[in-house]
């Protein structure tokens, strides 16, 4: 089914942004750090919230953002929202790693579209687009920001499912997606 696949192709990107992250120095990096860099939104998120999107307990979050933090990919900082509350946001490292993982993927999406046609890999990846915006919560992090669904618009045609203007295409290129 559809999660069988997508689970497929999300491992083979996490293989490929490890690998690449390694090559370039950071050996400390572990493909299960990537979670937290795609569901963190690019001011920071609170440990509550980035549990709750990966599904799995504030502890376990918080031993994960504390192996995070100890290795300098993310800082606690206060909420400017609520005192009493911390984000978690990337460093300068953090965003080096987010900056490295971007080009990973494209590479990889450019390679994918090239073997099956650009034409059906778009169409596919606005499709996808579409259901991630009609299931995922608007809190979802940098990978999930709403930017990057801008396809999912009826603006947009199958052949172009990145955003509808040239402004809002700027716009969607000028964080990293991933990891």
């Amino acid at each position: 089914m559809i999660g069988a696949l997508v689970t497929i192709i999300d491992h083979e990107g996490r293989r490929r942004v490890t690998a690449a992250l390694h090559s370039q120095g950071f050996l400390d990096f572990r493909s299960t750090y990537q979670e937290v860099f795609m569901l963190m939104r690019a001011e920071g998120s609170r440990i509550t919230e980035l549990a709750e999107l990966a599904q799995i307990t504030r502890q376990s979050m918080s031993e994960l953002v504390a192996e995070l933090e100890r290795r300098g990919y993310v800082e606690r900082i206060p909420d400017p929202t609520d005192r009493r509350a911390v984000l978690v946001r990337r460093t300068a490292r953090g965003w080096q790693v987010n900056a490295i993982a971007r080009q990973v993927v494209e590479e990889a999406q450019r390679e994918w579209a090239a073997q099956v046609g650009e034409r059906e890999y778009m169409q596919a990846l606005a499709v996808l687009r579409k259901i991630v915006a009609i299931i995922a919560s608007p809190t979802v992090g940098v990978a999930g920001h709403p930017r990057t669904l801008a396809s999912a618009s009826s603006k947009s045609s199958p052949d172009s499912p990145g955003a509808s203007s040239q402004g809002e295409q700027r716009e969607q290129n000028k964080e990293p997606d991933e990891p």
